[in-house]
């Protein structure tokens, strides 16, 4: 069972509907137990950080996150959260990944919104089979800085993390649900680690 994170965020049902059609049955809850239990955990996520860190908070799911020992996979919004600090709403993350995040500076088109390909990356399990040339959607006004833990990074305006992996946790800046065929073959990657 894939246990998806609810915790005041958008974008849920897209994820839910991706694992689906994949063949591989997934529960949408903020239950500590189910999330504990279950085979892997998707952290996904369209919203404002501090909102989201506070409902996480509450709810104590950001101590239940950092206990997991099954592969953990955040999105957008997740990644961000899995960081140690971000700029929107200054607050305090998870801290998984040394890293902060910062908001894109109005130089150019914010947010940063829509396909765009990767700029390098190093060999992964879950990036077996990617190509630099292959494109993922984007979304975000705020981006992860590059660090130790990125395995793919992305430029817009300027470089940032678009995968990130440390132990068992894993991160996309993109929205693989709604990546097409790359999209489908990263979440394959994640679901049969």
């Amino acid at each position: 069972m894939i246990a998806i994170i609810k915790y005041n965020a958008g974008n849920i049902r897209s994820v839910q509907n991706a694992v689906s059609r994949l063949g591989y049955k997934s529960i949408i809850t903020d239950n500590s137990d189910d999330i504990r239990k279950a085979d892997k955990v998707i952290f996904p996520g369209v919203g404002e950080a501090s909102t989201a860190m506070n409902y996480l908070k509450e709810r104590k799911l950001d101590e239940v996150i950092l206990s997991l020992k099954q592969p953990v996979l955040g999105i957008c919004l997740g990644l961000q959260l899995m960081s140690k600090f971000s700029e929107e709403g200054n607050t305090k993350c998870l801290g998984i990944f040394d890293t902060v995040t910062k908001k894109f500076p109005s130089l150019d088109k914010v947010p940063h919104m829509g396909w765009n390909n990767f700029s390098e990356f190093k060999e992964s399990t879950l990036l077996k089979g990617i190509d630099l040339e292959d494109d993922v959607y984007y979304i975000h006004g705020y981006y992860a800085e590059p660090c130790n833990e990125t395995i793919a990074t992305c430029n817009y305006i300027k470089e940032f993390s678009s995968v990130m992996q440390k132990d068992n946790f894993y991160a996309m800046q993109f929205h693989p649900e709604k990546s097409a065929n790359v999209g489908e073959q990263l979440l394959t990657s994640f679901l049969t680690l």
